[in-house]
């Protein structure tokens, strides 16, 4: 009997050693991809920077690598992507907001566990779909009411992302607000609080930094967008805050070059790796803060 149970035990321990092993491999795996991922962008920005001098890249206002009269400025592109991502968050965090609250505060159970799921579905349409969605019917509906709005803008985009990343923001900041006690809840109310006054003065404030981690995430996805603004904003790198005239993104600009008619090895290619890499620094940057802010709701110092 004891024998048997020996070999049960060791069979265990084998099996539990092979799923550890399997999961390292695992995670072995993903960073080894993204070290190489990072490794591809370093050098061959690098060998970009290696051409066009720094001051070229950051105090040039002309982005045109792939004209005869070649300018290096990167700030038409940053333009083009921050001015998408402004109308994206203005769209996603009143809405994404209103929507948490409201299923976390004043939804029944029964329809919080409806809702929930449905509004997230948003988020597994593919961003294709709501690129054609920004180009044949945002765009006409919003030139009804701004007559000069170009076919190719910054502000029909910008609302259909941020209709893309509403389910982040929401999902997100409900989680935040639903785990707020229900004692501050009590609390608030006993002191004579309305439902209201409760909401504004104690439970947001207590939730703010699930709030602003599920903010930076959706605004980190919203400046790495690729498919809305290659397809409704346009190809046109221009430095302007002006929303109704074509502009070009980071994003859009390494699809354009990466279609294949721009040849291996050229400095106008490897002008998508320092496009990247400047992107990358950018997301990267919101998704630190985002982790810090989560970090604080796990210790608690909110």
């Amino acid at each position: 009997m004891k024998t048997h149970e020996a070999d049960i035990f060791r069979k265990r321990s084998l099996t539990e050693r092979w799923i550890a092993a399997v999961l390292f491999t695992c995670a072995a795996v993903s960073i080894v991809v993204t070290a190489g991922i990072i490794a591809v962008l370093l050098f061959e920005t690098m060998d970009f920077f290696g051409r066009v001098s720094l001051s070229d890249f950051f105090l040039d206002t002309q982005w045109t690598p792939l004209f005869a009269d070649k300018h290096f400025g990167i700030w038409p592109l940053m333009a083009g992507t921050m001015l998408t991502t402004l109308f994206a968050m203005l769209t996603a965090l009143p809405l994404g907001l209103s929507i948490a609250i409201f299923l976390s505060e004043y939804a029944p159970e029964r329809i919080r566990r409806f809702l929930k799921p449905i509004i997230e579905i948003l988020a597994g349409i593919p961003t294709v779909v709501y690129g054609y969605f920004a180009l044949t019917f945002m765009t006409p509906l919003l030139q009804k009411f701004i007559p000069d709005l170009a076919g190719f803008n910054s502000l029909g985009p910008g609302i259909v992302m941020g209709i893309m990343i509403t389910p982040i923001v929401a999902s997100l900041s409900e989680d935040a607000i639903y785990s707020v006690p229900a004692s501050l809840r009590e609390g608030a109310l006993a002191l004579g609080s309305t439902r209201l006054r409760a909401l504004r003065h104690v439970i947001l404030p207590t939730a703010f930094s699930g709030i602003a981690a599920s903010f930076i995430l959706g605004l980190s996805r919203a400046v790495g967008e690729t498919m809305i603004v290659a397809i409704a904003a346009g190809q046109q790198p221009v430095l302007t805050l002006d929303p109704r005239v074509p502009i070009e993104t980071m994003t859009a600009y390494i699809v354009q070059v990466s279609l294949g008619d721009t040849p291996h090895g050229t400095l106008e290619y490897s002008t998508i790796f320092a496009v990247g890499s400047m992107l990358f620094v950018i997301t990267l940057t919101f998704n630190l803060i985002a982790l810090y802010l989560k970090k604080k709701i796990q210790r608690g110092v909110l």
